[in-house]
């Protein structure tokens, strides 16, 4: 518990301010709620459910407040397909409006809202509301990232990987989009802990995964320690090509910090083999057939040399 309250202080010393995504499509309640908010919070703007779903799309908000009744897909509609895409499903919802119905917040519990403001808004209980769910999402992120983090590299660990491959698996194949998979290994690692010993070996996986994640530039990207001394990064609505270039980044990144490695078989330099597969659109196959194929270019990277990148689209 004590390290829990440790990571949460440090958390919030770094954390830039809440990010809260106002949907409505009356100017005036937009003004209102940016008013009560605009000293303490990022307030941004979205006047329809397909301004916020291409908002959501690029940032990711800490919470919604989002209207009921709008043209077009209204507040629960825009809800339901926020909770149903893995990227978005953790974000509260806090739905806005001016209908009492308790039938109608039965609707919004079930779409996956947390709370609901009556308009006209009341400032302090406006406030008092969003405050809570953001420190409720602040902890529960938090507990979730302690969670899916590799303790010893601080990327993501193996299982926030697995779950994350399901669910960009399942979403680029209703959106039709590409989804690709790169696999590193460092290179004769098993060499470099006889060496150097294995404290020293935990000193090279780290900056080995800093220079892997300092290459994932968009939210989405995924690096993770898959397993020992072997990372993967997931690139969503990336392309074969593209995850190539990314893949090619990543072993120069790894090359550049120069890690001294007397017992490599290249340049007496830590390096990183590297396996790519990408697919067009992950429909007609599982997602264990992504893994399989990079992992096959990466021991075929392996087996021509080492320091490289192979791979190969679906």
């Amino acid at each position: 518990m004590q390290d829990f309250h440790y990571l949460a202080d440090r958390l919030a010393i770094d954390a830039p301010p809440p990010l809260l995504l106002v949907v409505d499509d009356q100017p005036s309640n937009i003004q209102t709620l940016y008013a009560i908010f605009k000293d303490r919070y990022e307030v941004c703007m979205a006047v329809n459910s397909a301004d916020a779903l291409a908002f959501c799309a690029r940032r990711t908000p800490d919470l919604i407040l989002l209207d009921v009744v709008m043209p077009g897909m209204g507040g629960y509609a825009l809800c339901d397909l926020l909770k149903r895409d893995p990227r978005n499903c953790d974000i509260p919802v806090i739905f806005v409006t001016g209908n009492s119905d308790p039938l109608d917040e039965v609707q919004g519990f079930e779409v996956g809202g947390v709370d609901f403001i009556a308009k006209p808004f009341h400032a302090t209980v406006v406030r008092a509301r969003v405050h809570t769910q953001l420190t409720l999402k602040r902890q529960s992120d938090l507990l979730r990232m302690m969670a899916l983090i590799d303790g010893l590299t601080g990327v993501a660990n193996r299982r926030q990987f697995d779950t994350l491959l399901s669910g960009e698996w399942r979403r680029c194949g209703r959106s039709g989009q590409p989804l690709s998979l790169i696999m590193i290994d460092v290179d004769h690692f098993k060499r470099y802990n006889d060496r150097y010993g294995h404290q020293q070996g935990d000193v090279c996986l780290r900056a080995v995964a800093t220079a892997i994640k300092a290459a994932m530039r968009r939210p989405h990207d995924l690096a993770a320690r898959y397993g020992g001394e072997e990372f993967a990064c997931l690139l969503p609505d990336t392309a074969f090509e593209g995850a190539l270039v990314k893949a090619a980044e990543i072993e120069a990144g790894v090359r550049a910090l120069a890690l001294e490695h007397a017992d490599a078989a290249l340049g007496g330099i830590v390096t990183v083999s590297v396996g790519v597969a990408g697919i067009g659109a992950p429909s007609q196959l599982v997602e264990t057939a992504l893994v399989q194929a990079a992992d096959a270019q990466l021991y075929r990277a392996k087996r021509e040399g080492r320091a490289r990148v192979c791979g190969a689209a679906l």
